[in-house]
C-alpha cells in the first residue's frame, strides 16, 4: 500500500500578521521597560516600521535593541536611544524641527509623526537619497531630507523650535545656536566632562536669565558629527 507524503502547511497571511503584531507588542514593551513613557513617542514607534530603515541583511534584527551598520561607515543607533533623544526633545504638532545626521531616516520618520515639519540634513549624498525614498515610500510628506553640512546651516533656514543632532559634538556650532528659536530646545551627544572618553545625551535650552543651560540625560555612544559634505558618497 502506497503512503502519501505529507506536505508541510504553508504559513497563512493571518499567521504572518499575528507574528508581526506580536513582534510590535514585544518591541513596545521593551521600550516601556527601558523607560520610554511618552505615549506619542510610543505611538510613533508602533507606526514606523524600523525594518524598512535597516539594510536587508539585518531585517530580522530591526526590532532588537541593537545599533546596526549603514552604508558610508555610518551606524543606525539602537531604537531605545533614538526614542529617548526624541522624548527629551519633546516635539509637538506645532513645532518645526531640524535634524542633523539623517542616516537611514528612521528618526526622521519618527519625528515626522510628532512635529509639524522636519528638515533633516545628511552629509552623505547616497544616504540622503535613500532616506528620502524611504520617507516617500511611507507617504510621509512633512519631512524633507537635504544633502549638506548641517553644522553650517544658513540663518534663512531658521528659526527651529527643536534641533536634534544624531551624533556627538564637542562644541555646539554657532549656526545651530543662531537657528534655534528663543524658547527652543537642542538635543545632542557631547563628551562627558567627568570622563571625556565617554559620551552623554544632553538637553540644551535657555534658562530664565537667557543663558543656555545644559542638562545631562543618559550615557550614549554616537559617532562624531563632522563638518562639510562628503563629496565621494
Amino acid at each position: 500500500m502506497q503512503t502519501r507524503r505529507q506536505v508541510p502547511a504553508q504559513p497563512s497571511q493571518s499567521d504572518g500578521a499575528s507574528a508581526l503584531a506580536q513582534a510590535k507588542a514585544a518591541f513596545l514593551l521593551t521600550m516601556r521597560a527601558r523607560g520610554i513613557q511618552d505615549l506619542d513617542v510610543l505611538r510613533a514607534l508602533e507606526m514606523v516600521p524600523r525594518e524598512i530603515f535597516v539594510p536587508h541583511r539585518y531585517a530580522d534584527l530591526a526590532r532588537r535593541q541593537l545599533a546596526l551598520p549603514l552604508r558610508c561607515g555610518q551606524t543606525l543607533p539602537e531604537p531605545w536611544l533614538a526614542a529617548r533623544m526624541i522624548e527629551v526633545l519633546a516635539p509637538s504638532s506645532s513645532h518645526r524641527v531640524l535634524e542633523i545626521g539623517t542616516g537611514s531616516g528612521y528618526a526622521t520618520a519618527l519625528l515626522a509623526r510628532l512635529a509639524r515639519e522636519v528638515i533633516s540634513i545628511e552629509r552623505f549624498q547616497s544616504l540622503a537619497i535613500e532616506a528620502a525614498a524611504r520617507l516617500e515610500q511611507l507617504g510621509i510628506d512633512n519631512a524633507g531630507v537635504t544633502w549638506g553640512d548641517g553644522a553650517a546651516i544658513g540663518p534663512a533656514a531658521g528659526p527651529f523650535d527643536r534641533i536634534i543632532v544624531q551624533g556627538s559634538l564637542s562644541e555646539i556650532p554657532a549656526p545651530l545656536i543662531a537657528a534655534l528659536a528663543a524658547d527652543g530646545v537642542l538635543v545632542t551627544a557631547r563628551p562627558d566632562p567627568s570622563a571625556p572618553a565617554r559620551q552623554r545625551v544632553v538637553r540644551i535650552a535657555r534658562n530664565e536669565a537667557g543663558d543656555f543651560e545644559e542638562t545631562p540625560i543618559c550615557p550614549c555612544r554616537l559617532q562624531a558629527i563632522l563638518p562639510g559634505e562628503a563629496q565621494a558618497l
